[in-house]
């Protein structure tokens, strides 16, 4: 048998309310305000989101020097650092901040337990724009550590005040693993009473577990930067099933699946749907002829918008907007 039989969609898959969230915060600020708005950093890891919102008019820059004077910003939903923050408002800036609710909670846990004098050991990767706001929430007395390996390396100055934090967005296994590490190094530690890592993050993971073992292959739909995405078909793989990673349908190649017989389709939490049915077309297109949708968590979770971004006749701003 040549061709795939069968598409086995994972659930839940694609957009999470963070996401969601940050690609309304842009699509608002350009209906209410006009192009051009500053973006920092991509809004989500995602390259047809990013194209698509500088087709409405959106400027993505690194650098806030990048910026003209009195514009309107945004930050990505990644979260930045205070620095970054501060020289923002410096600059008069019109500022709207799409940092996903959840790693606002991380911030809040770092800025409140280092108050209290404690030190950080953070598990992430190194250089990603979530790990590099969190960092940049402190001036000091915070580390990063990136695997198991790692723990035995760092040196904080005391180890009577130490808090473990995670990226959103990492391997549930591997923090896991890497936090009996700190645990087993540190046995005082103190943990996050809900884990750091997204609901989002968990339930992806969770429904790739359940679809693994069903199929041959594994194609996510997520773009190269997108933690979350990478981590999907690292599990996938772990798993032992093949899994590749695609930013759109294009990318499939027809060598995959030959003499495949079950193909199971997920998407990062910055993918759109859009790119997914594509997927499923081009699958369709190679001999796959049914789709069926494993059962999976329904996310009914949304999180407020921040001020000020109320469209008139959007309706009543308590129910669109946030404090």
């Amino acid at each position: 048998m040549n061709a795939p039989q069968e598409i086995l969609l994972a659930e839940p898959r694609g957009f999470c309310a963070g996401v969601d969230r940050a690609i309304e915060i842009v699509e608002r600020a350009l209906t209410k305000f006009g192009a051009p708005i500053y973006v920092r950093h991509e809004i989500v890891h995602n390259t047809y989101v990013v194209n698509d919102l500088k087709a409405k008019g959106a400027i993505f820059i690194e650098e806030l020097s990048d910026v003209p004077p009195g514009a309107t910003l945004i930050f990505s939903a990644h979260g930045v650092s205070k620095a970054v923050q501060e020289e923002a408002k410096a600059r008069g800036f019109h500022i709207f901040d799409a940092t996903c609710p959840l790693v606002t909670k991380v911030h809040v846990e770092v800025a409140k337990l280092a108050q209290e004098g404690y030190e950080f050991i953070m598990i992430g990767h190194k250089g990603h724009p979530e790990v590099e706001g969190t960092l940049g929430q402190l001036d000091g007395g915070i580390h990063l550590v990136e695997d198991v390996e790692g723990v035995a390396r760092v040196q904080p100055a005391q180890t009577e005040k130490l808090a473990v934090v995670t990226q959103t967005t990492l391997s549930v296994d591997d923090a896991a693993e890497i936090t009996a590490a700190v645990r087993a190094r540190f046995p005082t530690v103190r943990e996050p009473k809900q884990q750091d890592i997204c609901y989002a993050t968990q339930n992806r993971q969770d429904a790739v577990k359940l679809m693994s073992p069903q199929v041959e292959l594994v194609i996510v739909v997520g773009s190269p930067t997108s933690s979350n995405s990478n981590r999907l078909r690292e599990l996938a793989q772990r798993l032992d099933t093949t899994s590749y990673m695609v930013d759109n349908a294009d990318e499939l190649r027809p060598e995959w699946f030959v003499g495949i017989a079950r193909v199971g389709l997920t998407a990062g939490a910055s993918a759109p749907e859009v790119l997914v049915k594509q997927v499923i077309e081009r699958i369709k297109a190679l001999g796959a002829v049914s789709v069926r949708k494993l059962s999976g968590i329904e996310e009914t979770i949304k999180f407020p918008l921040p001020k000020g971004l109320k469209i008139d006749g959007a309706g009543p701003a308590s129910a669109e907007e946030g404090d």
